[in-house]
């Protein structure tokens, strides 16, 4: 699949009814899931390999890696709302993904790589660190954005648990005017797309 027809379809994917601020629930941009997805293709994580997408909102990432031939797909979201709109999204995209709804707390996935965009921790701080302390113990390796003003704490949280940074850039990022007390029409935001590599690829 190019990306192009990637970005197309997930751009058919919904994003949040009724957002919450307190969960800090942003979409993924299309355009960055893509770079994201075609990241992990590219780098031998996505392809047959077993993903689990935390905190998967409305889905456009496991949707994503899904059809990029992911397998098996898991989406682990705590609003059932949004997991109705993904499981919507997935039967028209002809994803196969399954869907569990949870808190990302203490979760223990099997699954070898990780996708995710977790909350960035600007309404409620420390919200992210569940999401990074579960995915850096997944087998084989994390894909997943972060503000810029992060880059310490998973620097730091990604040595003590083991693992090394692989790759780490910055990429564009515009945010609309998803909350209510959202007064612009858009905001850029500094985010960084992240590949963490947990225990070097598998045998």
């Amino acid at each position: 699949m190019r990306r192009s027809e990637l970005v197309r379809i997930l751009s058919q994917v919904p994003e949040f009814s009724n957002p919450d601020p307190k969960r800090e629930q942003v979409a993924t941009p299309p355009e960055r899931a893509a770079d994201l997805l075609f990241e992990a293709l590219a780098r031998g994580d996505l392809a047959a390999r077993s993903v689990v997408d935390l905190g998967s909102g409305t889905g456009r990432l496991a949707i994503g890696a899904a059809l990029l031939g992911a397998g098996p797909v898991e989406g682990i979201e705590a609003d059932p709302g949004a997991v109705e709109l993904a499981r919507s999204a997935a039967s028209a995209a002809g994803a196969h993904v399954s869907w569990t709804i949870r808190d990302v707390a203490g979760v223990e996935s099997a699954a070898e790589t990780v996708v995710m965009n977790p909350p960035f921790g600007a309404q409620t701080r420390g919200a992210d660190r569940p999401f990074w302390e579960a995915a850096l113990a997944c087998p084989r390796a994390v894909y997943a954005f972060a503000l810029a003003d992060s880059r310490t704490f998973i620097a730091r949280l990604t040595v003590a648990r083991g693992a090394r940074v692989e790759a780490q850039r910055p990429v564009p990022w515009t945010l609309g005017p998803t909350f209510r007390h959202h007064r612009k029409r858009s905001v850029e935001l500094p985010v960084d797309l992240w590949v963490i590599r947990t225990q070097g690829p598998s045998k």
